[in-house]
């Protein structure tokens, strides 16, 4: 294991930054400073879903607990709909063992959550990344304040705009999708007594709308994902009058139960939605990336967040085999290769999920659409929630062993 006085930058202290922080600290035992260019660490109030890849992780890392007081476990599986509400087929919402279960997460409380499992004063708010600079001594990192440092490694989990992605290679940004997605949440005393506490998804005309609950079922968040150029023309989020949203959800086509939701919504923003091909490096030297900043992926399937979670694991796994700081990009190098095709998979994956629900190319036969998705659900929980981040991690360092040791 590297000393304990090697020092790491985690660049971004949203919700990966933050898992990689708790996981570094009590896998790797190196010290940990997290930067973050807001002034405090917070979330947009929407909902997030903590799948059961991930809830595995967060177990392993001590903080499962407090996130399951916070967030709301539904009452059974979740349903796929057509645009009248008729049912196509049920949707997976644990591990094959049922171990563990989708958790509906106000991102706020996700946020408070992890940072309550980081030490406050290895915290740096206000610290917008400017650049990345190899030094003698390490690596610096600047900041739009003035302020700098020397590390042994940076992190970044700096997001879709990555600063630390262009430090690692000149990679292309992420291209719109031609989708934008309205968000928000409803106080759930104003839906109906006998309001299903599951997650529901409506499907139809280029375009779906999905809820589920929150905050021990107080809230419902909503994702209602719409064709749209705006981002084409102009900022790629921001606030949203509710009529728009409305307007695309209104008329006989559109399931009444659905309708009367939507009335209920008094605040939406609106985000566009983008991507990138994976990427074919992530590392370089002893600079890495992770989360959003390493693999933008489209929300369809419910795992960005959920994969930078399983970064955190990875990362800190191989981090603990090195034995001195020497042996950081190496640790690195072998994070990248096993995360990669992982999450590329889940690029795509996610990408023909969202063509499903929208009924977009191939999938225009709504027949074809609903038997694939019917398909995906089996595949859903055992290629994606059984899978266990750690234990793929130590089965490839077993496997790089055999071939290299570290220098």
């Amino acid at each position: 294991m590297v000393d304990t006085t090697t020092r790491i930058a985690v660049i971004g202290g949203g919700m990966g930054g933050l898992t990689a922080a708790i996981a570094l600290t009590k896998i790797a035992g190196v010290q940990v400073t997290v930067f973050e260019q807001a002034d405090q660490l917070g979330e947009v109030g929407a909902g997030v879903t903590v799948a059961p890849n991930a809830a595995r992780v967060l177990d392993r890392l001590g903080v499962l607990d407090r996130i399951k007081q916070l967030g709301a476990v539904p009452d059974g599986h979740g349903v796929y709909l057509d645009a009248m509400g008729g049912m196509v087929t049920d949707a997976a919402w644990e591990d094959s063992a049922k171990q563990y279960q989708n958790i509906g997460m106000y991102r706020p409380d996700l946020i408070s959550a992890l940072a309550q499992a980081v030490d406050p004063d290895t915290v740096r708010l206000g610290h917008r990344l400017s650049s990345v600079e190899t030094v003698d001594t390490g690596i610096r990192v600047r900041f739009a304040n003035g302020m700098d440092d020397v590390v042994d490694a940076v992190i970044g989990a700096d997001g879709i705009h990555s600063v630390v992605r262009n430090a690692v290679d000149q990679h292309p940004e992420p291209v719109y999708s031609g989708y934008i997605v309205y968000r928000g949440v409803v106080d759930a005393s104003r839906l109906p007594a006998d309001w299903p506490m599951i997650s529901q998804v409506w499907m139809g005309n280029r375009r779906h709308f999905m809820c589920y609950p929150l905050q021990q079922r107080k809230l419902f968040n909503f994702v209602a994902g719409i064709p749209s150029d705006r981002p084409l023309n102009g900022p790629w989020s921001g606030p949203a009058d509710v009529s728009e949203l409305a307007a695309e959800f209104a008329g006989p086509d559109w399931d009444p139960q659905l309708q009367h939701f939507i009335g209920l919504i008094d605040k939406t923003f609106w985000w566009g939605l983008f991507d990138h091909e994976p990427l074919t490096n992530w590392s370089r030297g002893p600079i890495t990336l992770l989360g959003d900043a390493a693999h933008t992926m489209l929300p369809h399937q419910g795992q960005g967040v959920n994969q930078a979670i399983e970064d955190s694991m990875a990362l800190a796994t191989f981090l603990a085999e090195a034995d001195d700081v020497t042996d950081i990009p190496e640790a690195f190098r072998r994070y990248t290769a096993v995360r990669m095709q992982r999450t590329a998979i889940l690029q795509n994956g996610s990408r023909r999920a969202g063509a499903m629900f929208d009924a977009q190319y191939e999938f225009a036969d709504l027949t074809k659409r609903d038997a694939d998705i019917r398909v995906g659900r089996d595949f859903r929980r055992s290629a994606v929630f059984d899978y266990d981040a750690q234990k793929v991690a130590e089965h490839a360092l077993n496997r790089f062993r055999k071939v290299v040791q570290f220098t």
